[in-house]
């Protein structure tokens, strides 16, 4: 495979973390319509993420907040977003860059995207495009996502009627029969 100067991962990234984006100023200015709703998940350990210290320590990797009924002060930017949330009944607010997103899932509509880290991206930028015989081949930045997020260490739980983040629901996961072709209606008996 030859090497890719125009960067296509970097772009595709940035494209759908630009979803992302999008979808936050749609609810900013419309607010949630129906069943939609967001879990954005994301490293707090990249650079450009604010936060407050209790919710650091607690959180000291990765974090989970869930946008759905009630959050305040929402500020959709081009590189970040902030939102005011309560966790123990305490508002925090909390400052987002794109960059340091590794989930979004809306799960009214079964829709999400998943992103590399930072440190996965620039290991990736740093890797050969090709890979060598007995090495696994580069992985992608982006890849669609099951409805549910995959669980953070630790989600954040808001208390009281605000809630910034919750666990996913354990559902069994669905079995998506579109695209599964059985051979058996073309065997001779």
């Amino acid at each position: 495979m030859a090497k890719d100067y125009i960067g296509y991962d970097a772009m595709t990234d940035r494209a759908l973390r630009s979803v992302v984006r999008e979808a936050l100023r749609h609810i900013h200015k419309h607010g949630f319509v129906a069943s939609h709703h967001f879990y954005l998940t994301f490293k707090v350990t990249e650079p450009g993420v604010e936060m407050p210290d209790f919710l650091r320590q607690r959180y000291s990797d990765e974090m989970t907040i869930v946008l759905q009924n009630q959050f305040w002060d929402l500020k959709v930017g081009e590189d970040s977003f902030e939102v005011t949330l309560t966790f123990q009944k305490l508002p925090a607010t909390l400052v987002v860059p794109y960059s340091a997103l590794t989930a979004f899932v809306d799960p009214g509509v079964q829709f999400g995207l998943q992103f590399g880290n930072a440190a996965a991206r620039h290991a990736q930028a740093a890797r050969p495009a090709q890979a060598e015989p007995g090495e696994p081949a580069p992985a992608q930045s982006t890849v669609p996502v099951d409805p549910q997020p995959a669980p953070s260490p630790g989600p954040a739980r808001a208390a009281g009627p605000a809630r910034a983040a919750r666990p996913a629901p354990e559902e069994p996961p669905v079995e998506d029969t579109s695209r599964i072709v059985q051979l058996d209606k073309f065997r001779k008996k």
